[in-house]
């Protein structure tokens, strides 16, 4: 989907938040962004010039790898893209380049294509060739161009001569039988326009075309003589064939696709108008007189190029910058975009309404006349409002400025013609816009509000029970009252500030009970005013036989309305009949989503009161009477006449003789993280591992005090 580069109509936006806050209604927000989409679409024909998103688009996609491209020409198309951008700072590729080149220009089996974006290559870098191997190139393509059939080979010899001609300034640098070589490669014209790559291809292509139109040029470039004028007349008249197959889009964008079914030689319609675009300048440029080409063609084809905003591959935004850059510098007619600072005025402001003209890359225009030549109302595009105005240039800010908007616009949705052509003497350039240029403009203003009234009356006889004055702008709530047997009246007017009655896209009433059901009626205009009449005997089943208070909101909303409301203008309590056996139920009221992730009540909890316990003197009383039995350990040891006069002297048996001691006090230490952390199965399972231990150490150290017993016995 082909998209123009982005507007940004301030004052819709600013209008459309001022009725979000005044309205938060969902239905005017819906239906001014409904409206304000239609006219950005309707205003996709407000093309921009190349801007720095370009330029940061061709930094990031055209990113050389290790310093170098995978290829001459993507290096061409990387430094040609660039080059047209004015870019500053850029990858620096400019020694692996010329290296290629050099590598490329002095190898022997260089096929025409390297050498064509080898020369390509060193037109823009400039590297240090020597005319040796110039003079080699040249001898090797004019071989080439004497044995081509096929159109590449014409196309890249031909033009790998015309770029030596232009880097080495050699006059005397010309084709052999030119009118013979030119024949050769009509010869693969159609009738249509179109061009073949071969005798041998029966198919046509528009790609094609381009090309040949190149190396046409380049042949009457390299030509000794002047080309006989016939043949130059001839492909005037297949450009203008080709340009019979051109296609349109709906903006006025003007493209060529191609129509091969060969998937190899297929192309899309950017890289066949690029093409074109090419062989066409190329052509114009070498050609002479015009070529007779409506400078709506040229226009178009920028617009179509402006118009893809910025592509995302490498090889398009080259074809979309070298394009052009074609068109700026071709010469048939330079095309001139024509941009508005804001498509959206608002006539309460006095908004001034601003037109800036630039060349396709962004350059400034030259001086020129623009006029506003005629405006023309959306809903009857044949009917002209105003003719003929012509706009102030202003040096300063390069814009052409229209001081005052035509009386005769109101608010609504226009179409603005502007024209303007300029022949450059001095440069010899015929800039042009097209024909005429259309430009969707966007009027809002405060709209007046009158004569608002509602009233109760009476079903049968239409007298009036209640009447009250609304001041819709303000806060004035009234408190009606009515049965089932009465009616609702309320009319207002609406016109704009030239006094002319105003219709917004909506004008909606809602009832709102205090259950929470809601009614909502659209409120007609009857000419002159907006009205309606809610006759409740009629809608007793609408209501659900529900009597009680209704609370009552009228919104009017419209894009072009800068004061858009929602008022709340009071309520009215209902008596309706109670309702049959089976009269319809009141629909359910939805529960709102987000309230069952709000806060929850909260929870009190009271915790149970703490049993009562024993004082603290009975609790001490009680722990040291358990460590009495300890203390009667030590005593009866004490008693038994325990000694260290039996601890093994050895040291082996030293070693497990302290090793069960140790471990007799982990098992004592294992009693007391049991009583403070540990939980019965960790005990237990410590414990088997130190019973163990104690077993074998145990075991060991009561086998030395045997042994030693035994031999203090044998003594």
């Amino acid at each position: 989907m082909r998209s123009a580069v982005s507007l940004t109509p301030q004052t819709t936006l600013s209008s459309i938040a001022r009725m979000a806050r005044s309205l938060g209604g969902f239905l005017v927000l819906l239906v001014a962004a409904l409206i304000c989409l239609a006219f950005v679409v309707s205003a996709a024909s407000i093309f921009q010039p190349i801007s720095d998103s370009h330029r940061s688009a061709a930094l990031e996609l055209f990113t050389p790898l290790d310093g170098s491209f995978r290829s001459l020409e993507e290096t061409f198309e990387a430094l040609r893209t660039f080059e047209v951008l004015g870019l500053d700072k850029k990858p620096d590729i400019s020694l692996p380049s010329c290296r290629s080149v050099m590598e490329t220009l002095g190898s022997s089996s260089s096929v025409s294509k390297d050498l064509f974006y080898a020369l390509k290559v060193n037109g823009i870098l400039k590297c240090e060739i020597s005319e040796e191997v110039f003079e080699g190139v040249v001898s090797k393509i004019q071989a080439a161009v004497s044995s081509a059939s096929l159109l590449l080979d014409f196309y890249h010899s031909i033009g790998s001569l015309v770029l030596i001609k232009d880097q080495t300034f050699k006059d005397d640098l010309h084709l052999g039988d030119t009118e013979g070589i030119f024949h050769s490669i009509k010869a693969l014209s159609q009738s249509d326009g179109r061009w073949r790559y071969s005798s041998n291809k029966p198919e046509s292509s528009t790609f094609a075309a381009g090309l040949a139109l190149e190396a046409l040029a380049g042949v009457v470039l390299l030509s000794s003589s002047e080309i006989d004028q016939s043949l130059i007349a001839t492909t005037k008249n297949d450009i203008l064939k080709l340009f019979d197959s051109i296609e349109k889009y709906d903006d006025g964008a003007l493209y060529f696709d191609e129509k091969l079914v060969d998937a190899h030689e297929h192309q899309g319609p950017l890289s066949t108008t690029s093409s074109v675009v090419r062989g066409l300048t190329a052509f114009a440029a070498v050609s002479s007189g015009n070529l007779n080409l409506p400078g709506d063609k040229i226009v178009g084809l920028a617009k179509f190029f402006l118009g893809i905003g910025i592509p995302g591959d490498a090889k398009d935004l080259f074809n979309q910058m070298d394009s052009l850059a074609c068109l700026e510098s071709n010469r048939v007619s330079i095309p001139l975009i024509l941009s508005l600072p804001a498509t959206v005025l608002s006539l309460t402001k006095k908004d001034m309404l601003k037109v800036k003209v630039n060349t396709v890359l962004g350059s400034n225009a030259p001086p020129l006349t623009l006029k506003l030549v005629r405006v023309l109302s959306s809903d009857s595009k044949d009917t002209s409002i105003f003719e003929n105005q012509e706009l102030k240039f202003d040096p300063e800010s390069e814009e052409y400025l229209l001081d005052a908007l035509p009386k005769s616009v109101d608010v609504g949705n226009y179409i603005f013609v502007f024209e303007a052509v300029l022949h450059d003497p001095e440069h010899k350039k015929i800039y042009t816009m097209g024909s005429q240029t259309q430009v969707p403009i966007f009027l809002t203003g405060v709209i007046k509000v009158d004569n608002a009234e509602i009233e109760v009356l009476d079903s049968d006889l239409g007298i009036v029970e209640t009447k009250n004055k609304l001041d819709l702008a303000g806060e004035n709530l009234v408190s009606l009252s009515a049965n089932h047997l009465q009616k609702l009246h309320l009319a207002f007017q609406l016109t704009t500030l030239l006094g002319h009655a105003f219709e917004p896209h909506q004008a909606i009433l809602k009832l709102r009970h205090e259950t929470g059901v809601e009614h909502i009626f659209l409120v007609g205009n009857s000419g002159k005013k907006f009205e309606i009449v809610l006759d409740f005997l009629g809608l007793v089943e609408k209501f659900f036989y529900l009597s009680g208070k209704y609370d009552i909101q009228l919104t009017v909303g419209d894009a072009v309305m800068e004061n858009s409301f929602l008022s709340a203008l009071g309520s009215i309590e209902l008596d309706l009949p109670e309702p049959p056996e089976k009269a319809p139920r009141p629909p359910t009221q939805p529960v709102e989503p987000y309230s069952r992730y709000g806060p929850r009540a909260e929870i009190s909890h009271i915790f149970r009161a703490p049993d009562k316990r024993p004082p603290k003197e009975l609790s001490l009383t009680f722990l040291g009477f358990t460590l009495l039995p300890f203390i009667g350990f030590l005593v009866g040891l004490l008693r038994l006449g325990v000694n260290l006069k039996n601890f093994p002297s050895s040291s082996v048996p030293a070693i497990f003789a302290i090793l069960f001691h140790l471990g007799i006090a982990a098992v004592l230490l294992l009693y007391v993280l049991f009583w403070l952390k540990l939980d019965l199965f960790t005990t237990l399972k410590a414990l088997g591992f130190l019973g163990a231990f104690l077993m074998f150490v145990g075991h060991r150290t009561l086998s030395c005090l045997a042994s030693t017993s035994a031999k203090l016995k044998s003594a």
